[in-house]
């Protein structure tokens, strides 16, 4: 089952359950989207409102988190590149919520970022509230699966002497979020794939078997002393392949169109564009 925050005819925006390419309306949104609770699961199960084709309809990001906790560093594959030893406990840092955007809306690169990067990552929602969980309380917190694109501004990030992640990560629009929200019953958690395409290219293929800290892993240590809602948003890291990291280097430019396939989720897709002065 997959769940979806979208605007109808007039305007308002609805949740509904996506089927191939149709949506079914299961009422409004509410403030915060889709909470991938077990309560909100079953109603979407049981919605019997009106069916809309997905090209008549405007996606928007699926769950309005209060907290986006990013992981760096995940893959030993995007450690290798960066030339990182593969650490030893997560690396932490956090974005802005008011970074996200949804399906097809433009990332917007700010003027002063000369640098702009792609970061493809699977994304775990919470399904219910957490403080330090057990390994089964975290399996039972996983609400939902995601995409996220961790939009990165490399200039902001590495411009500074400890390489502050927060700013160059949280520029608006650098958070696009979604198709949809799968359900976790629907997928292998331990084997998630994810690619990520530039312009048509493959940039980044890779499993979330790759991980360094699985998705239990991130929670428990998260959850020490770090209360977790349901709602609240992991990115889980990225992969090889970025383009900071390649000869030359890739970076985003005007035009280019992200896609971040998750499985299971969709295909996230963002059109970029650069800042007007």
């Amino acid at each position: 089952m997959k769940a979806v925050r979208f605007v109808d005819s007039h305007g308002e925006a609805r949740v509904g359950a996506l089927e191939d390419t149709r949506v079914r309306d299961a009422g409004p949104a509410g403030p915060r989207g889709f909470v991938p609770t077990p309560k909100a699961w079953a109603a979407l199960g049981q919605a019997s409102g009106p069916e809309y084709d997905l090209g008549d309809i405007r996606l928007l990001h699926p769950v309005v988190p209060e907290k986006i906790l990013a992981i760096g560093v995940n893959y030993r594959s995007h450690a290798d590149e960066s030339e990182l030893d593969v650490p030893e406990v997560p690396v932490v840092f956090a974005i802005w919520t008011s970074a996200l955007i949804g399906p097809d809306d433009d990332i917007v690169v700010p003027l002063e970022e000369t640098r702009p990067d792609f970061e493809g990552e699977v994304a775990v929602v919470l399904g219910e509230r957490v403080y330090r969980a057990t390994d089964e309380e975290a399996r039972r917190a996983i609400g939902g699966i995601t995409a996220f694109h961790d939009v990165t501004g490399r200039r902001a990030q590495l411009e500074t002497p400890l390489r502050q992640f927060t700013l160059g990560k949280s520029f608006d629009t650098f958070a696009p979020l979604g198709p949809s929200i799968a359900s976790p019953d629907s997928l292998d958690v331990e084997r998630i794939g994810l690619r990520t395409t530039v312009g048509g290219e493959v940039m980044q293929e890779a499993w979330t078997s790759d991980f360094v800290f699985g998705l239990t892993d991130l929670i428990v240590y998260l959850s020490k002393g770090l209360t977790l809602e349901a709602g609240d948003v992991i990115a889980t890291g990225t992969p090889g392949g970025v383009g900071d990291s390649r000869r030359p280097p890739r970076y985003l430019e005007e035009g280019d169109v992200v896609e971040v396939w998750v499985e299971g989720v969709g295909t996230l897709r963002n059109r970029v564009r650069r800042e007007r002065s």
